[in-house]
Order: C-alpha cells, then structure tokens, then sequence
C-alpha cells in the first residue's frame, strides 16, 4: 500500500491490480482511517504505509505478516496472511451482506467473460454497500476486541 493511493478525506484506497490490470477502490472504515492518521507521522515521508523491516524503499513483505502471525502462536495450519480475507468474507456472508458486494470487495473478477465485458466500471460498482459493509465489519472486531459476545456461524 503506497501513501499516493489513501485518500484518508474519503475514506479511500484506490489501486491498480497488475494480475488483471484493474482498478480498485477500498472503502476505510472509520477505525481504518484513524490507525493511519495515527501512523502516517511515523512512516508518512516514505513511499509505503507500511515498510520493508531492512529496506524502507520497499514495501512489507506478506512473509512479515506470516512471521508475525507464527511469533502470536498461531500454526500456519491455523491462520495465514490470506486467511483474513477469507475469514472477513465467510463471517460477512454470514451476517447476511450480498456475495456481489463481497466478490468486489475482495476484488474477485466477474468469471463470466460477458458478463465481465459490459462492466468496464466494476471498481466503483457496490461503493456505497461496500462502505457500510467495511464499517459494519470494523464495528464487529471493535465489538470482539471489547470482549462482546460472539453469535455462533449458521451451521
């Protein structure tokens, strides 16, 4: 993540994905925009958001993330730096948001051709579900992080 693609007035993150060559846009919840203002005196002079540990012209490697994850105890058989997505997206299905929102917030393409065709602005489709999704979403872990009581998954 590159500070040029935040826009913390908007509450944005627009990027281009070179794996499909689209562009995104990720909606920040409250709570997101306050952890990076809070960062943004410590790293903001820099390229990245958050920086390589050696090389701070390069960007944080997913392995920091995994090692990080590994130093908390979990097992790689337990959580990995992907499994948060899949995790956000299963518990959000589950708190009853529309898959449609979900596949574009994870960025997933439109796997009919077609389909995918006649949505050349797919980026923006969803922005306002998408935003009270990813609000909902950091209430949620606000509410697991205060010790709120957890409601069972459907089965």
């Amino acid at each position: 993540m590159e500070w040029k693609d935040l826009n913390l007035d908007a509450a944005e993150w627009c990027y281009f994905i070179t794996k499909t060559e689209t562009q995104h846009i990720v909606p920040l919840a409250r709570q997101a925009v306050e952890v990076l203002r809070e960062i943004q005196p410590l790293t903001g002079r820099g390229k990245y958001v958050f920086h390589g540990e050696r090389y701070h012209d390069r960007p944080m490697s997913d392995n920091a993330i995994r090692s990080a994850l590994r130093r908390m105890g979990w097992a790689n058989d337990e959580m990995t730096p992907h499994g948060f997505r899949a995790m956000a997206s299963t518990i959000l299905d589950n708190m009853g948001y529309k898959q449609e929102w979900l596949e574009r917030q994870l960025a997933h393409e439109e796997p009919n051709k077609v389909k995918a065709a006649y949505k050349r602005d797919a980026w923006r489709m969803y922005l306002p579900e998408r935003t009270a999704m990813m609000q909902a979403w950091a209430d949620y872990l606000d509410k697991l992080k205060a010790g709120a009581v957890v409601i069972p998954l459907r089965a």
